[in-house]
């Protein structure tokens, strides 16, 4: 089954750190770029942060730009989001997606349509 899986979501405090994990299974994730959205309570899903295929090209948010860092393992079919100094703001369910044949800028602020999408893993930061 061909599937996108996130972890390392949780509750932590202002100004703490979290590393998000998406794990590739029944594709080599190496074939795609891919991107961390994220979406609030109430709030339109955002793109967070995209890397291209082999890690040439990176994409941030204005938000997140120096707190968050995105990473690649292709060995590992994993996709990794380093997220520190954390802000209430930041409290979303994060989502991780591939798709073929994007820039990384057009993945993370167009509204593309993705080949695969995971089912997402909440951060919440308490004040």
């Amino acid at each position: 089954q061909e599937q996108l899986v996130e972890s390392g979501g949780g509750l932590v405090q202002t100004g703490g750190s979290l590393r998000l994990s998406c794990a590739a299974s029944g594709f080599t994730l190496e074939s795609y770029p891919i991107g961390w959205f994220r979406q609030a309570p109430g709030k339109e899903r955002e793109g967070v942060s995209c890397i291209s295929r082999r890690s040439y090209d990176t994409y941030y948010t204005d938000s997140v730009k120096g707190r968050f860092t995105i990473s690649r393992d292709n060995a590992k079919n994993t996709v990794y989001l380093q997220m520190n100094n954390l802000k209430p703001e930041d409290t979303a369910v994060y989502y991780c997606a591939a798709v073929r044949d994007l820039t990384v800028q057009s993945m993370c602020v167009g509204r593309n349509a993705m080949d695969y999408w995971g089912k997402g893993t909440l951060v919440t930061v308490s004040s």
